[in-house]
């Protein structure tokens, strides 16, 4: 399953990118887990109903104690990583 086809280089631009996703009222829970000994987060967007729906996987590329990469895949590989596709609400 090929990432998503978007790249975006440099901390100012991938800072503004995740301040957009983060900051814009949506709430996303992250759960750990591992993608080949990277760590990675499947990532939960909170609908109103506050079920928690898959939307991704996120792979970190580690240099030292720094992220060089961040990888997103879409929401179809969750179960591969032991993740459901959706949370229930807390």
């Amino acid at each position: 399953m090929p990432p998503i086809p978007l790249e975006y280089e440099g901390r100012e631009i991938v800072s503004r990118l995740f301040a957009g996703i983060f900051h814009s009222g949506r709430r996303v829970d992250l759960v750990p887990t591992r993608a080949n000994g990277q760590p990675a987060f499947g990532a939960y967007l909170r609908a109103s109903t506050e079920i928690r729906h898959g939307t991704g996987l996120f792979v970190l590329t580690l240099t030292g104690n720094r992220i060089c990469a961040f990888t997103r895949f879409d929401n179809s590989v969750l179960p591969w990583f032991g993740l459901p596709r959706s949370l229930p609400s807390r």
